[in-house]
């Protein structure tokens, strides 16, 4: 087939198209001599409602017209057929079309289950007509679910499809039911230029693409009644003045019956108080249309002195009520599409047409939730005058589209071909390939220094990066990105494939959305930081984050002591004090994130002041910084320092010089760790007697000094039924990265986190 691709961007429907069709032409005299010079193309047109006519009758005309070349079969099922929506079949005989087979293929329900069933029922009906008409090529229209059943029966039955309107987006499922005909439609008839580059996207063959514009369009532009008064006062009354009445049409959104509901509900209370004469039209027969159908005769519309409520008006005299109306209102493509080429003011509801293309004349009220939001747009909307748009076609539709049938080479393969992106080349399957070492990039955010490193599945740390961690924002998070580029290059020399990122932080953090909503102190510039987007953009691999108390329960969970285990808990002592909550193999966010903070449970009522505002918490007398701050105190009253010990001029005093000058003898330092053993032995008493775990587990530089002060304290303050619980150290070197890199582990095998 030739390229299509052929309309200019000034106007998509415009330009010098004489070489093109001559080109085409020759093509044509040259595809029917192969396929047999008195072979016509026997064309099946299968219409299923109302909505989808107004579209294929252009074509279905233009095919009549030159039956040299054409043969047609008109197939009609759906809600044509049905009494409650006007049996509109009648209009395709007054068009003068013989209808070839009537298909009953409409389950009544008007719920979801109905729809499954309707298209279920087409699918049993349709091959006996298929295989009776043989047609060469099936043409199905737009996104209704009957349309899914044509062309899964045509597909499945080896007939050429030719789609019309595909590639467009409305904002519901019938996007997906429009994609899926998409797939398996042979050629397309798009409307629009960005119809056109999103099948082009899809992969779809750019040489069997049509940008032909609308086929509605060819009569609406070309529709002159001077007449139009009386088609008016038929529908609403002889005292009805042009643009001074309402046209409204609302269909139930598939994906939210019950707010669609609801929204109608408001609609024709903002119609009621609006008190212009208003012609509603009864919504199709999808899920959820016979509760709207309730809703009209709740509120009396169909009695209503001011409605005229109607099951379905012929296109040519519709055309001419849309043209003439001061507003539409409602959520029908018609709205967005077509009532644009008269400059009718349009009042779009809700979400079903929200990924439309729109002229200036549509008003979006996407949340439709009160009467007065739709009442308001009626006052700014009504009685105004547009500019005419033609996003959707300039009026030459159907000429295009016969044209690129008789083009059509039947000789060609039926089997559809995709035009997939060229991507890389997979890397050879080698024995170095066979034997990478699956691992995850571990990224540790602490006071001090910002750590990377690249981790096995076995949890072996193969190499490791260390900074120090800025004190802004700006640095900070550009240090990342580099050092984790960085790391992601070597590892590729080091044969490690990077399935993910981890990253452990301190702080309060939402691990869902991969944001660090509250820091503490010790890292300034970090709240409500989204650390996940950049990394992801920039290395193009999943990240996860979470709190450094948490990775390190995920770090024994995984690689520690707390493997197989259903409970435990660990506590980290460190600068501050944190910890981590594994319940039933889970690790325990709780609702606001704030978990496990554990180093904030106080064990005295008039303790030290703590970081985060309180007094006497764990972290008060436990954490490093508790420590330094004590060690302090004791030097700068000369108390710190005994024999064999000495702190350097330039060097800060701190907690391991506390632990020194304890394991020296110093009384005053032994008091002090004493002290701070017992409130952490205390905590851990509150963890076991709340939590019930089997294993306590100490991680972090401070733990071994703290062990048997607090089995001593479990001991003594402990209930009898939970002495028994072992409460050790943890053997884990790196548990903050170790736990960032289990977040990736973990997914790549499938459990949950």
């Amino acid at each position: 087939m030739e390229t299509y691709g052929y309309l200019h961007r000034e106007s998509c429907f415009q330009g010098p198209h004489e070489l093109y069709f001559k080109n085409l032409s020759k093509r044509n005299k040259q595809i029917m001599e192969k396929n047999g010079n008195n072979r016509k193309l026997r064309v099946c047109v299968a219409t299923c409602n109302r909505a989808d006519y107004s579209k294929l009758a252009p074509i279905m005309f233009g095919i009549k017209t030159e039956p040299e070349f054409f043969e047609l079969d008109v197939v009609v099922l759906g809600s044509h057929l049905i009494d409650d929506y006007g049996n509109t079949y009648r209009m395709i005989e007054q068009d003068d079309f013989d209808i070839n087979t009537r298909l009953h293929t409409i389950v009544r329900g008007e719920d979801e289950a109905a729809m499954v069933e309707s298209v279920g029922l087409a699918l049993v009906k349709l091959p006996d007509v298929l295989n009776r008409l043989k047609p060469d090529i099936m043409i199905v229209h737009g996104d209704r679910f009957d349309a899914l059943a044509l062309a899964t029966s045509a597909a499945l039955m080896n007939i050429r499809i030719l789609h019309i309107e595909g590639g467009e987006v409305s904002g519901t499922i019938d996007d997906s039911i429009r994609h899926a005909i998409t797939k398996l439609a042979h050629y397309h008839v798009c409307c629009t230029r960005s119809a056109e580059q999103h099948l082009i996207s899809m992969c779809e063959d750019h040489d069997r693409i049509l940008l032909a514009g609308c086929p509605s369009y060819d009569k609406l532009l070309s529709a002159k009644n001077k007449d139009y008064m009386s088609i008016i006062r038929m529908w609403l009354g002889d005292d009805v003045k042009s643009k001074d009445y309402i046209v409204a049409l609302q269909h139930p959104v598939t994906t939210d019956i019950k707010h669609s509901i609801k929204m109608f509900e408001l609609t024709l209370d903002a119609l009621i108080s609006f008190n212009k004469r208003t012609l509603v039209l009864f919504p199709n027969i999808d899920a959820g249309s016979k509760e709207m159908v309730r809703v009209m005769r709740k509120k009396g519309i169909e009695h209503h002195p001011n409605f005229r409520a109607v099951k379905h008006v012929p296109f040519d005299q519709f055309i001419q009520l849309v043209a003439h109306a001061g507003c539409m209102i409602g959520n029908s493509s018609c709205g967005v599409r077509e009532v644009g080429a008269f400059g009718t003011p349009v009042i779009n509801l809700g979400t079903r047409q929200i990924g439309r293309e729109t002229g200036e004349n549509v008003l979006h009220v996407r949340d439709a939730d009160t009467q007065d939001k739709i009442l308001q747009a009626l006052h700014l909307q009504f009685g105004k005058q547009y500019p005419c748009s033609k996003i959707y076609g300039d009026g030459n539709a159907v000429p295009r589209i016969l044209k690129f049938l008789k083009s059509i080479d039947l000789q060609e393969p039926l089997q559809k071909k995709f035009c997939f992106p060229p991507v890389k080349e997979n890397i050879s399957q080698d024995i170095d390939h066979i034997l990478e070492t699956l691992s995850a990039l571990a990224v540790d955010l602490g006071g001090t220094n910002l750590r990377v490193a690249i981790v096995s599945m076995k949890g072996e740390i193969v190499k490791k990066y260390t900074q120090f961690n800025p004190k802004t924002y700006e640095e900070r998070i550009n240090l990342i990105l580099q050092m984790c580029v960085e790391a992601a290059a070597e590892a590729v020399k080091l044969n490690c494939r990077i399935l993910g990122v981890g990253i452990s932080t301190g702080g309060r953090v939402n691990p869902r959305e991969g944001i660090v909503l509250h820091s503490t102190k010790l890292i300034q510039e970090w709240n409500s930081v989204d650390l996940r987007t950049p990394l992801s953009d920039t290395l193009h691999l999943p990240v996860w984050v979470d709190n450094d108390g948490n990775c390190a329960a995920l770090a024994e969970r995984k690689f520690g002591q707390g493997k197989g285990l259903e409970n435990f808990v660990t506590l980290i002592t460190g600068t501050g004090i944190g910890g981590g909550i594994i319940h039933q193999h889970e690790l325990i966010h709780g609702s606001s994130f704030c978990a496990a903070e554990l180093g904030h449970l106080v064990v005295s009522l008039d303790g030290p002041d703590c970081s985060c505002g309180s007094h006497g918490c764990i972290e008060a007398y436990a954490s490093g910084m508790a420590l330094q701050r004590e060690a302090k105190k004791l030097h700068d009253e000369d108390l710190l320092l005994v024999e064999g010990m000495s702190v350097p001029k330039d060097e800060a005093v701190g907690a391991l010089h506390l632990i020194q000058a304890a394991k020296l003898g110093n009384a005053k330092a032994q008091s002090i760790l004493r002290t701070a053993g017992t409130a952490l032995g205390l905590g851990v008493v509150n963890i076991l007697h709340t939590m019930n775990p089997s294993l306590v587990i100490l991680s972090g530089v401070l733990a071994s000094h703290y062990i048997h002060i607090v089995k001593d304290v479990i001991r003594q303050q402990a209930l009898s039924s939970v002495q028994d619980v072992d409460v050790v150290v943890s053997d884990l070197v790196d548990p903050a990265l170790l736990g960032a890199a289990s977040m990736v582990l973990d997914y790549t095998t499938r459990r949950i986190y």
